[in-house]
């Protein structure tokens, strides 16, 4: 990081081991495709296999049809009950988009915008992976996501994903997207409170510290946590998280009839690799996301854009489905 001013108020509000610790590990990537993380195995690392999977599409002559399926967005519903929730915040609709990857594709601005444009919503969160590259420069997915800003209604939260870097942060947050890095905020409705915190990501830079992102949590107060992976799952139950929105998966991408994945590349259980799921007292939703992975073809999983509705009463099943 050559600026040292920024340097240093990056290093204020995150606190100089995190900071560190992200910086070190953006250098030194290369040498982390064989992870000792979260998962051992960091399969978006390896760009052999992103060539040899576009090879062999073409080979078979699928590579176009997989194309067209990513760029066909999915609005979906889902509907939240949460016993706690305070009723001046009953109906609350949270838009919810997740790794957009938006360097890999030009087109995929406009289909995302396109997708959003009828939409109502309260807010709308972003749960990591704004860029596909994980070495270089970050312009090309900063420059996309000016483009996309103005689609974004109102307020816009997000945390960052594996394959974010941490310079990001600081022009992204001037387009007017607040990013949480072990944070919270409190939504107020008169008299009436919600929590939203985030952290950030968890999986490939483990650079997540949920303690500190729940710290001023109370006992029954309503909260809403943005991680970039389900891998948190089992610390935002025990931190008294109501709902985890999260992504990271792609559903698998590229799946078998029927929307079976190939790999979720998550230690969680499968079921928790898309759509909606819980864990004990925690609700969750992983986003199949609206962009691509490496590769930017889908088969048998579309990309989407998620309407999170919430509201008060029983604990209730949660639904999700196409609008």
């Amino acid at each position: 990081m050559e600026d040292e001013s920024l340097y240093r108020a990056m290093e204020q509000r995150l606190g100089r081991a995190h900071l560190a610790h992200r910086l070190y590990m953006q250098a030194h990537w290369v040498s982390h495709v064989m992870g000792h993380g979260l998962t051992y195995f960091h399969i978006e690392n390896m760009l052999w296999l992103h060539w040899l999977i576009r090879l062999l599409l073409r080979m078979v002559g699928l590579y176009r049809w997989g194309q067209r399926n990513a760029q066909r967005i999915v609005v979906r519903q889902n509907q939240v009950v949460v016993a706690t929730w305070p009723r001046a915040f009953d109906g609350f609709t949270i838009l919810h988009l997740s790794d957009l990857h938006l360097d890999i594709n030009p087109d995929l601005v406009p289909a995302i915008a396109k997708a959003v444009a009828p939409l109502t919503y309260d807010l709308c969160v972003i749960t990591g992976d704004l860029r596909s590259q994980m070495y270089g420069a970050s312009e090309p997915a900063m420059e996309a996501m000016r483009r996309l800003r103005p689609a974004l209604r109102g307020d816009v939260y997000a945390v960052m994903g594996n394959h974010d870097f941490i310079e990001m942060l600081t022009p992204l947050e001037a387009m007017g997207i607040r990013f949480l890095m072990n944070e919270s905020v409190w939504l107020r409705r008169g008299e009436a409170s919600i929590c939203l915190a985030g952290v950030d990501d968890p999986h490939f830079y483990e650079a997540d510290n949920i303690q500190k992102a729940a710290a001023k949590l109370e006992h029954r107060t309503s909260a809403v946590l943005l991680a970039h992976s389900p891998e948190i799952f089992r610390k935002a139950a025990a931190c008294g998280f109501d709902l985890l929105l999260c992504g990271h998966t792609h559903a698998g991408q590229i799946c078998l009839p029927g929307g079976v994945p190939l790999m979720i590349n998550a230690r969680v259980p499968v079921r928790m690799a898309r759509g909606a799921w819980h864990y004990q007292e925690l609700q969750g939703y992983t986003s199949a996301g609206a962009g691509c992975s490496g590769v930017d073809v889908r088969f048998f999983c579309p990309p989407e854009v998620t309407l999170h509705r919430i509201g008060g009463g029983a604990r209730g099943r949660r639904v999700a489905e196409e609008a």
